[in-house]
């Protein structure tokens, strides 16, 4: 419950943990070592040697990637539920992005070497962490491809898609996104400036496809906002943040 808005928090779509069965995250628990990360600490940093893959125990965690002129995008936002980190067995993987705790973070973290020997020995362990990887894949392609074909307001559209879809809780007249996020994050997300965003959520409210509501974003036309980015439907473990 928040107590500031008195809205409970539902998450909607589930944890990427879902791609794996019972047996197999019981075997993926016994590797677990936990640890907690303060609202504001870093997991890992970009470039590091990825030598841990990571499940978030309780709490939000952003992964950011730096631009070379040092500008930050949100590439993704984990919840409970999620794996994340570089899963790579070519040579020695480093992490693609850095992931930095937005609340206070319990998080299990399993050492690489302990994760391959439990793939060499587990051939179904094996399987279901190809379609891991397949899944995530298939995320970030979704979300390059809305950008790069659909520009600015193709992005943002499928942003707010994905909110609804990870953070969403039906109401009377839409779908109200129970995670509080600024204009500043959805301009980090989607690569642009805050100005645009302001603009686009402001023509989007005209249009009465969303509105604000307690600092909250309700969507009410999410058909109009599917119509924008030429959403192909796809499963919430994939549209999701």
């Amino acid at each position: 419950m928040d107590a500031a808005s008195g809205v409970t928090k539902p998450e909607t779509a589930p944890g990427n943990s879902a791609a794996f069965s019972a047996d197999s995250l019981a075997k993926l628990s016994a590797l677990m070592r936990k640890h907690r990360i303060p609202a504001g600490g870093h997991v890992f940093w970009e470039g590091e040697p990825a030598e841990y893959w990571y499940y978030l125990e309780h709490g939000h965690v952003k992964g950011m990637k730096t631009s070379a002129e040092g500008k930050e995008f949100t590439m993704y936002r984990y919840k409970q539920g999620d794996f994340f980190g570089q899963l790579g067995f070519d040579g020695e993987p480093s992490q693609s992005f850095s992931a930095v705790a937005q609340t206070d973070c319990v998080i299990s973290f399993i050492p690489r070497g302990e994760l391959e020997f439990a793939l060499w020995r587990f051939g179904g362990l094996a399987l279901e962490c190809i379609g891991w990887m397949s899944q995530m894949n298939r995320h970030t392609q979704t979300k390059l491809r809305d950008l790069m074909l659909y520009g600015k307001p193709g992005a943002l559209c499928s942003t707010l898609i994905r909110m609804a879809n990870t953070y969403g809780m039906p109401v009377d007249d839409g779908i109200l996104i129970t995670q509080r996020i600024t204009n500043s994050e959805l301009a980090e997300t989607i690569g642009a400036a805050r100005e645009s965003v302001n603009r686009l959520l402001a023509d989007y409210r005209r249009a009465g496809a969303l509105s604000m509501r307690q600092g909250h974003i309700v969507v009410h036309d999410l058909e109009q906002l599917m119509q924008h980015c030429r959403c192909e439907g796809c499963p919430k473990e994939i549209c999701r943040m």
